[in-house]
């Protein structure tokens, strides 16, 4: 699956959801739910950026429904995350591959590096908080 590809993802019986394949696995979901592809136009307003398990994006559960490429290879980059160390609770950037120190503020509000199941991704976009409410947020040290 090349990171060009739209993903659709459906909802409930007819609400979709649509996610640009970017770099690392990461899906960006689109904001909004749609009856179909033709009212998706040529946005890249995203609702949130996730990491999802490469075998959900290898089975065909989620059609390809499109191909949107990026203009240059940095704009295949999703935005910087956070990863939040287990023992300390301090954030730190993940951005690229690679793992930075950052202070609280700059990172209290990123996406916190996860890889989601298809059930997940669904609850999420259903509104259900319980599987980010599961996972650490850094705390200010």
């Amino acid at each position: 699956m090349k990171i060009v590809c739209i993903l659709k993802i459906v909802i409930i019986l007819n609400k979709i959801s649509y996610g640009r394949l970017f770099k690392e696995c990461t899906l960006a979901i689109y904001e909004g739910l749609y009856n179909n592809f033709s009212e998706l136009n040529n946005s890249e307003n995203y609702y949130r950026f996730i990491g999802v398990y490469k075998d959900l994006l290898q089975d065909h559960e989620w059609k390809i429904v499109g191909n949107r490429p990026f203009k240059n290879d940095e704009e295949a980059w999703a935005p910087p995350s956070v990863v939040v160390d287990a023992i300390t609770k301090k954030g730190s950037l993940y951005y690229k591959g690679q793992i930075t120190p950052c202070t609280y503020d700059e990172c209290k509000d990123l996406e916190v590096v996860a890889a989601w199941d298809r059930h997940h991704v669904v609850d999420m976009l259903m509104g259900d908080t319980k599987w980010d409410d599961s996972i650490r947020k850094p705390i200010d040290k």
